[in-house]
């Protein structure tokens, strides 16, 4: 007890810190996407493919321009046919970018290697101004 007491501000530090490590999880961006000027990089040097992991409704109502619809729950089944080679990368889109960091692991489990997630979402993607389309 002397210990927490005495050393009150190591401990206060220690939670600082661990929450602004979960600021990006919160905000919908996890470590390891890819942020939409990164994706457009790599659709134009790499020729990566775009999957959207959100239900056919809300693809509808607006997507990523150019982005194949998979909804999250038949990646499995549905990626290997729609993304063919493994080597390219793979940019996973969603609303807010969570749906997204799981269907890159996903993608990864299923031997896309280079699968991402795109950083924020959708709504990181109309915040840099690009281009979205409606179904």
């Amino acid at each position: 007890m002397n210990f927490i007491l005495d050393n009150w501000y190591l401990i206060f530090l220690a939670v600082a810190s661990g929450a602004l490590l979960l600021v990006p999880t919160l905000k919908g961006g996890m470590a390891g996407g890819v942020t939409a000027a990164e994706a457009v990089q790599l659709i134009n040097r790499e020729k990566a493919v775009l999957i959207d992991v959100c239900e056919p409704q809300e693809y509808a109502a607006g997507h990523v321009k150019g982005a194949r619809n998979v909804p999250l729950a038949q990646l499995q089944e549905r990626l290997p046919q729609v993304a063919k080679n493994k080597a390219v990368p793979v940019i996973m889109v969603c609303a807010k970018g969570a749906r997204s960091v799981r269907a890159a692991a996903v993608a990864r489990a299923l031997g896309y290697e280079k699968a991402q997630s795109l950083s924020g979402g959708l709504a990181a993607w109309r915040a840099a101004s690009l281009p979205v389309e409606k179904a």
